[in-house]
């Protein structure tokens, strides 16, 4: 079973049939509002708008780690992530669906980033960040005409992630740039690093909305412009999501299964605190 999380413009798809709706509750609190079992075509999955069911939470407002906890404790074999970006390079227009295999973070601490700590160290590689298994096969999905695509895709990029929620000034713009990042968004992290942590494959399909603001000769980033490109985004992403869905083997053989805190603990599974044992067991699992 896929778990599959909703950003910006991707809070509800019109044709979701909703199960049921699931319990919120995890160690770390409570996870996103509207969590719940849906359908489409036949397939089940778990599905959580990531800023909450009305878009109530900032960026640096989101549970991430209760939102991956409940997706592994209920039994999501991998994530798919959607998010509308920004554009750093000009050849990634809005519209255009990229997955990053990279990302870098420059948000500020504030938001709960790790399980460890607290009596629980470890240290979990982020080499490979997102599962690259998942998104060659999706790739295979969309060059071999199995996604009825109308619009550009791009694999490969980097991803940097801020704090929001302001959009960057011209001078972080250009500096994101020379960092050869060639998107920007605002909560892929700690998302893709918690995912890891719990031993999940991660797939982000990000779709950009605007040029964020490097040049003065493209409009600037409003959120007007933003929401307007968002809707026609929304059913981009559901055409690929309804693809993954039917691709049974989308994570299998993802190397995200032999990392994580399975690998990643500094520390005997003896001295691992009381407390913790048993939601670390479950990550583990």
């Amino acid at each position: 079973m896929l778990g599959v999380i909703g950003g910006s413009g991707f809070e509800k798809f019109e044709e979701f049939e909703t199960i049921e709706l699931l319990d919120r509750e995890t160690p770390f609190g409570l996870a996103a509002s509207g969590f719940k079992k849906v359908k489409v075509e036949g397939t089940e999955f778990l599905f959580i708008s990531r800023h909450g069911e009305h878009h109530e939470h900032l960026p640096s407002e989101i549970n991430y780690r209760a939102n991956i906890f409940a997706f592994k404790k209920l039994g999501a074999k991998a994530i798919v992530s959607f998010s509308a970006v920004g554009s750093l390079q000009k050849e990634y227009a809005p519209g255009d669906l990229v997955i990053p295999y990279q990302y870098i973070d420059r948000t500020k601490s504030l938001r709960q980033h790790t399980f460890l700590g607290g009596g629980l160290i470890g240290h979990v590689s982020l080499a490979k960040p997102i599962c690259e298994v998942m998104a060659k096969r999706a790739q295979e999905l969309i060059v071999g005409n199995k996604i009825n695509s109308n619009f550009k895709t791009h694999f490969g990029q980097t991803y940097v992630c801020i704090e929001g929620p302001y959009f960057s000034t011209k001078a972080e713009s250009n500096a994101y740039r020379q960092m050869e990042a060639q998107i920007i968004g605002m909560s892929n992290f700690p998302e893709y690093a918690l995912a890891r942590e719990a031993g999940l494959p991660y797939l982000p399909c990000c779709f950009v909305t605007d040029y964020d603001c490097w040049d003065d000769s493209i409009p600037h980033v409003t959120v007007e412009e933003v929401i307007k490109v968002m809707k026609g985004n929304n059913s981009k992403a559901f055409a690929i999501l309804k693809a993954l869905l039917k691709s049974k083997d989308i994570y299998q053989g993802s190397l995200a299964y032999e990392g994580g805190l399975r690998t990643g603990l500094f520390m005997p599974p003896e001295a691992i605190p009381a407390d913790k044992k048993p939601w670390v067991q479950m990550l583990m699992s």
